[in-house]
């Protein structure tokens, strides 16, 4: 080696500015063992990769560089790390040029020289396949590694997913950044925004995968939109850390992912109802005003929200002496008629020291400092302030603690978390170098940023559950990370009263679901500007079947309650609210199932048949649950619109007119309708309507049964709604099956669980049928058969029947 040569050299070595320009990749495997179900690979420049087999169908992999493996922790795991299951068949086998791990479901290869990893299934199908596979950039302004990973991309592939990105639904051929970001105003496009949901699932040759690359720091993600025929995703420090998650339906890989990161408790069934809220009302004469309006004109609603108004001077956990001088009185007559208040916490805390929450947080060091020791200050509504750091437990503690006063004392029933990102006024957020516990393991602003809404969430659903026992707690935040559903609600932010941004809610609502997060809504109306009534009614149209259900506006831009636009839209909003209180037993059922197996309640078009290419670049049609069809209106002047209709039949929620799926259909749907089509064979339950939940005692539930040439299943999941007996079994879980020929149709019901619900009737509606309900049988036993008009117009053969009935059977 010459001289010139051995200089070169030792300048790459030692000029770490040189060094950050440059690309480094894994070496060659020197080294292999199996520790239990982990695999790990040494390479021959100090880079390892382990492979952790978490179940028979999903893989984690994590590659570090020269400084090794730090402590394994992440937020988006309960217990900070994920769940396992082992797997029941697992081998590990040394080849010529590679390693080979398989389960029963997986094959993974990770090739010796360079460490590229393949993942096939079983029958040899390639799932996933490195391009360039890890590779880094060092950083030298932050010490840290820019870590990279690049994947091969198949012909056909569609990618969807990445939380509340307000674009196409599928993500191919755009580029997307998670760094959460108070974003008033987006439109179509706007990236970043709040929500940090590194997940995405991958759809090609008609199997799906998905990925979750767990990793807090910026992230981005490269959907085929640089290079055709490459995606990629890398983060601007922490390790190369993602996991892959095999369907191979859509629906599976949506659910591995949320049972992975873990979904949410039951909310209370109230939460589910119809939610009014304004930047903001106050005084108290104001909020009364708008409680009587509901009343008055029997407009179901359950809650009503108070913005940064109630405080006094932005302060939180006060209340304002001038606009609300006896809170709990209030709060207690609003309850008194059915409304639930909820209020607005943000994490900036006022610097004041005649300030009590302040004063204790300052004097127990609860505050985020900078890098070299002052507190972080930043301005928000209260003017200066300083923040907790929701990364260390006793922090959270002390916060779950303040919630006493306004919970356990005043009444209130949930807590709305805003300006988590966490926001800050002219500056967006906190400075790199603010200083976070991390759960012990100190960390910057470059890491805590994407998790902290999550834990300012966390921190309150713990106060709000504590203090609301023995009924169930309700929250909702703007900001959250992977795994954030288990502790709140949330929804899409500051949006616009607009055509597009109405279609912007029903993508983004979708893809929220599939990411995990199902408790989600969008501010109904638009939050900036004024809707006209048309919008108006048809977003509240739309809103009706996501699970949260909310009007929100900015009080700058008029009001926004379902009588501003004039007794017709007011009529109008009416009756959507009122089919929402009607459906309440079918969306608590849905969530149940999310609950119980992780499966998204809004379910985009190709979940409902991947096998079916045509559904897979359709955004508009979206599934509540299992068969419940919609496809919003998004355009002015128009009284309906062609949707796709997946494969199956379907009825016409309005006519009963039967359709034929795998093709399009015009549904007509003036303002009074949103296209909505019930699957043929479904047992669809209807509550009667409330104005609250809670002000009936529900003595009969309304089946509706809707005839199939075949077989179909339904669920009906009951537990009162309240409290915490149905986690120690006190529910009750109906199901039904529908079998029908050309001349009879037959109804089964088994009912698993001891909880007696109030209602011991059903009316079953029958739907469909081609031929004269000439007789119905119970159990054996004739039952008379009656004509039931409903709320569509619709005249129907139906029957009363004891809850516990066993078969039915029409002929």
């Amino acid at each position: 080696m010459n001289q010139n040569n051995f200089e070169g050299q030792n300048y790459m070595v030692n000029d770490l500015a040189a060094k950050a320009r440059q690309e480094f990749y894994p070496g060659q495997v020197i080294a292999s063992r199996q520790e239990g179900t982990d695999f790990v690979f040494g390479c021959d420049n100090n880079v390892q990769l382990r492979v952790e087999v978490i179940t028979d169908k999903v893989l984690r992999f994590r590659f570090v560089t020269e400084n090794g493996f730090v402590p394994d922790f992440s937020y988006a795991f309960p217990e900070g790390v994920p769940p396992r299951q082992a797997p029941a068949f697992l081998e590990f086998r040394e080849k010529a040029d590679h390693y080979r791990i398989t389960t029963d479901r997986l094959i993974c290869t990770v090739a010796k020289e360079g460490l590229k990893t393949r993942v096939l299934n079983r029958s040899g199908v390639v799932l996933m396949e490195d391009d360039k596979g890890f590779h880094w950039e060092y950083d030298y302004d932050s010490g840290n590694d820019f870590v990279k990973m690049s994947k091969q991309v198949q012909s056909g592939v569609c990618y969807y997913g990445l939380g509340d990105k307000p674009d196409n639904m599928n993500l191919r051929g755009r580029r997307f950044t998670n760094w959460g970001t108070d974003t008033y105003g987006y439109v179509k496009g706007t990236d970043p925004l709040y929500k940090n949901i590194p997940f995405y699932i991958e759809l090609q040759q008609r199997l799906a995968h998905g990925i979750f690359f767990d990793n807090s720091f910026r992230s981005s993600f490269d959907f085929a939109a640089e290079r055709a025929d490459v995606t990629s995703f890398w983060a601007q420090g922490g390790e190369m850390n993602y996991y892959f998650i095999y369907g191979p339906s859509l629906l599976e890989v949506t659910q591995e992912y949320t049972r992975l990161t873990c979904p949410p408790e039951m909310p209370p069934l109230w939460a589910l109802g119809y939610h009014q809220c304004k930047w903001s009302y106050y005084p108290e004469s104001n909020v009364k005003a708008i409680a009587q309006g509901f009343r008055d004109r029997q407009i179901p609603c359950d809650a009503l929200y108070l913005d940064i108004d109630y405080m006094d001077g932005y302060r939180c956990f006060t209340w304002s002496p001038q606009h609300f001088p006896e809170p709990k009185r209030m709060v207690q007559e609003l309850a008194a008629d059915g409304f639930k208040t909820i209020v607005i916490i943000d994490p900036g805390i006022k610097i004041d020291p005649n300030y009590s929450v302040y004063t204790e947080a300052l004097a127990n060091d609860y505050f985020c400092r900078r890098g070299d020791g002052p507190l972080m200050k930043g301005s928000v509504w209260p003017g200066l302030c300083n923040f907790p750091d929701y990364t260390r437990p006793e922090v959270r503690e002390w916060w779950a603690g303040l919630f006493k006063g306004l919970i356990q004392e005043d009444g209130v029933r949930g807590v709305w978390n805003d300006m988590n990102e966490p926001a800050v006024f002219e500056k967006g957020t906190f400075p790199d170098d603010v200083r976070f516990h991390y759960e012990g393991h100190p960390t910057s602003h470059k890491k805590a940023h994407n998790v902290y809404g999550m834990q300012m969430a966390r921190a309150t659903a713990a106060g709000v559950k504590q203090f609301s026992y023995p009924d169930r707690p309700f929250s909702i935040t703007r900001s959250t990370y992977a795994g954030g559903q288990r502790y709140s609600s949330a929804w899409t932010g500051d949006n616009i009263a607009s055509w597009e941004h109405l279609w912007l809610a029903n993508i983004q609502c979708q893809r929220l679901s599939i990411s995990g997060f199902s408790f989600i809504g969008s501010d109904i109306g638009g939050f900036i500007d004024t809707p006209d009534a048309e919008l108006y009614v048809r977003w509240i149209a739309l809103g009706v079947f996501h699970p949260f259900f909310r009007t929100h506006s900015s009080g700058d831009h008029g009001d926004q309650e379902p009588w501003s636009f004039g007794e017709d839209a007011a009529k109008l909003a009416k009756g959507f609210i009122e089919l929402r209180y009607r459906l309440l037993p079918y969306m608590y059922t849905t969530f149940w199932q999310y609950v119980q197996q992780g499966t998204p309640m809004l379910r985009p078009l190709p979940f409902l048949d991947q096998n079916d290419t045509e559904t897979y670049l359709r955004m508009a049609e979206f599934s509540l649950g299992d068969h419940l069809l919609v496809c919003p209106i998004t355009q002015a002047g128009v009284d309906g619109r062609w949707m796709y209709l997946p494969r199956g039949d379907w009825f016409y929620y309005y006519t009963d007119e039967p359709k034929s799926g795998g093709a399009e259909v015009w549904a007509t749907a003036g303002l009074e309708r949103i296209p909505l089509f019930v699957r043929a064979g479904a047992v669809i339950p209807f509550y009667p309507v409330q104005q609250y939940v809670g002000e009936l005692v529900i003595e009969e539930v309304t089946l509706h049964v809707y005839y199939k040439a075949g077989q179909q299943s339904s669920v009906l999941y009951d537990d009162g709604g309240e409290g915490y007996a149905y986690l120690e079994g006190h529910s009750t879980t109906r199901r039904f099956t529908v079998a029908g020929t050309d001349k009879s149709l037959t109804l089964q019901q088994t009912i698993e669980g001891a909880y007696q619900p109030s209602f011991t009737r059903y009316q079953v509606v029958l739907h469909g049928l081609p031929f004269g309900a000439a007789t119905v049988h119970v159990d054996g036993e004739p039952v008379e058969v009656q004509e039931v008009t409903l709320e569509t117009g619709l005249t129907l053969p139906g029957v009363v029947v004891e809850a516990g009935f066993a078969e039915l059977t029409v002929e």
